[in-house]
Order: C-alpha cells, then structure tokens, then sequence
C-alpha cells in the first residue's frame, strides 16, 4: 500500500502558504524543478490533481485543500515525536504580538500547527503596529515581539549584536487592483491604514519628497480592510510581497511612483530575567517563521 512521504506534504504546506512554486523553492531551500516533481509525485500517490496552475499562482483543488489539513496535523505529530525523544517540552502560558504585515494568509496555520505540536503550550496572540511593538520591547506586555523596519539603508544579514533575530526581508511595492487605471489629472489616489502605521508615515514621506501629487482616498483600520479597499479599484497602496493578495498587481509603468526599499521583519531580542520557556519558544518560532 502507498506510503505518504512527509518531504512531500511539507513541499504540499509549503507551496499553499506561498502561492506559488516560485515562492516555495527558496523556503524549502530547493529548485523549482524539485518542487514540481514533489508536487508531481504526490499527485501520483493520491491518483488525483491537488494544484490548480495559473499565471498568477496555484491554488488548492478540492482534494488538494482535503489533504493539506491531513499534512499539517501529520507534520506536527512528525515534529512533536521528535521534540519528545530529544527531550523537549514546551507548555504555558505566552503572549505574542506580531504586525498584521507578517504573512498574514500564512500565518493562521503556522500558529495551528503549532498548537497541534505542543499542546500544553498556550500561545495569545495579539496584532499590533509595529511601533507599539518597538516601544515594548523593553518590558511590554507581551512576552515575544514580532515587528517590522523600513530598510531606508543597507543592513547585513544577521542577528543583531543585542539579540534580534532576523526572520526574512521582502520587497515593498505599489499596489493596485489589476485593472485599476489613475484617473485624469494624475493625482494618485492613495489607500492607506492610520497614521499610528510607520509603512504609513513612510509612504506620505516619500510621496511628499518626490512632490508626486496625492489624496487620501480611503482609510483602512487593518490589513484585511486595506487589502479589500485595494481589491474594490478604490486606490493605490504600498504593500510587501507576503501581504500582497492574489488580485493585486504592480501600478501600471506610466505611472511615476518613488523607487520603494525592502522591509525586515525580526523577533524581538531577550529581557533580562525573561522565564526560559520564552527563550525555547523564540528559538522554536524562529524556525517555523522562517
């Protein structure tokens, strides 16, 4: 009787959590070919296809989306035995405050698996701007900060000298519903989130700097709103690649926007006296998050 091969359902989480085989190969740390061939085989095994191919990205079929809860709950019991035969126990109570720009489709399964794989472990997570997360990192109330920089300048690839772990950079870019066209008069309209946002400020910043004419078209409270507000042709935003939506696309050429640098996202470095549960839990989230 077929076996499933975890490597394969790794490759299967992997490619839905990114959209696209392109995006899967480097966290897989394989080729794109080598992927495809996991994707293949497994298709194979299961006697059906599980991705559908566009030019935007894959999707899930059907059977794909049945199997992909079966290969996360399976990876978790694959990673829980392991952790118990090395004697690792993670449980308690701890609370995470991540920025709602952090892979935010992806995220609601990493944090299921990983209650799937420590149970005793007990994870509260709150959304915050990456602002308030900074001011935090001190002694705040949260345990483990996840937060985002505006890379305005090179910074090596490393973790910093006080302890912050870097977990991955992406690009910013101007976004737009696809079909989206800036009206006459080349004002841009802007969809943007509250001013308390630091990708918000930055936008204005550079906009102002370029002497590019805008308005504020829409408001958004959240990352979700704003995603929506894109998707509805209101305007024109500036996103990273892990919170741009199927749906949206770069601003068209003809449109004169300032260059855009990439954004880091990083854990937050360790506090004095900080219980040790919290330190094996940001080792254990620098792994998956990555």
């Amino acid at each position: 009787m077929p076996r499933f091969d975890l490597d394969q359902l790794r490759t299967l989480v992997t490619v839905a959590e990114a959209g696209s085989l392109s995006a899967a190969a480097p966290r897989l740390a394989r080729s794109q070919s080598a992927v495809s061939e996991h994707i293949r085989k497994l298709e194979e095994v299961c006697g059906t296809t599980l991705l559908q191919r566009a030019k935007s990205g894959v999707s899930l079929t059907p059977a794909g989306d049945r199997l992909l809860d079966h290969a996360r709950r399976l990876l978790a019991l694959n990673d829980a035995a392991f952790q118990d035969m090395q004697g690792v126990s993670l449980a308690g109570d701890l609370h995470l405050a991540i920025t709602d720009y952090f892979r935010p489709t992806a995220l609601p399964g990493i944090l299921r698996r990983l209650r799937d794989q420590y149970p005793q472990l007990h994870l509260h997570v709150s959304i915050r701007k990456s602002a308030l997360i900074e001011e935090g990192a001190g002694g705040g109330d949260y345990d483990i900060g996840l937060s985002m920089r505006i890379l305005e300048r090179a910074l090596p690839r490393q973790v910093d000298a006080d302890g912050r772990i870097r977990l991955r950079r992406e690009p910013l870019a101007w976004v737009a519903e696809r079909a989206f066209a800036v009206p006459a008069g080349r004002v841009v309209p802007l969809v943007v989130m509250p001013e308390t946002c630091s990708l918000q400020r930055f936008i204005l910043k550079i906009l102002k700097r370029s002497r590019t004419p805008y308005t504020i078209a829409h408001s958004a409270s959240g990352i979700g709103g704003l995603q929506l507000a894109l998707s509805a042709g209101l305007g024109v935003s500036c996103l990273n690649a892990s919170a741009t939506p199927p749906g949206l696309g770069a601003v068209a050429r003809d449109i004169v926007l300032p260059a855009l640098p990439e954004v880091e996202f990083s854990l937050q470095p360790p506090r004095p006296g900080e219980r040790p549960v919290v330190a094996d839990v940001r080792r254990m989230l620098a792994e998956q998050l990555q």
